[in-house]
């Protein structure tokens, strides 16, 4: 099954909540997100069923590795094409973030790939 840009998206925020406190609960993403607790418990449940994710019992959220490989391949769409759109393109970078966020649910692996060989040129 597809995984939806908001389901995407939760996993990306998951990911750099963990990367940047060590560990994330629903509330961490609810605050980050500016959802209300309900959506985020929704969400969580679908990407639990998923697997894309487990709740310990201490209701922190952890990837599996599943769930990491998505976030990840996520995390890179999104900082690669902010990066080319604000180096490359001159797009103020608040422009270029939100763009990259709007984008990189759709591009074509293909020109994901372009644009990441374009920035390593």
């Amino acid at each position: 099954m597809s995984l939806l840009e908001s389901g995407e998206n939760y996993l990306e925020t998951i990911l750099v909540l963990t990367q940047r406190n060590g560990s994330v609960r629903s509330i961490d993403v609810a605050n980050e997100m500016n959802f209300t607790k309900a959506s985020v418990s929704r969400a969580m449940s679908i990407l639990k069923r998923e697997e894309y994710l487990c709740m310990e019992t201490d209701g922190r959220l952890v990837l599996t590795e599943k769930g990491l490989q998505k976030a990840t391949s996520v995390l890179e769409r999104h900082l690669i094409l902010t990066r080319f759109i604000n180096e490359v393109l001159g797009v103020p970078e608040e422009i270029a973030e939100k763009d990259a966020c709007r984008i990189e649910h759709i591009i074509s692996p293909e020109t994901f790939d372009g644009i990441k060989n374009q920035l390593q040129k």
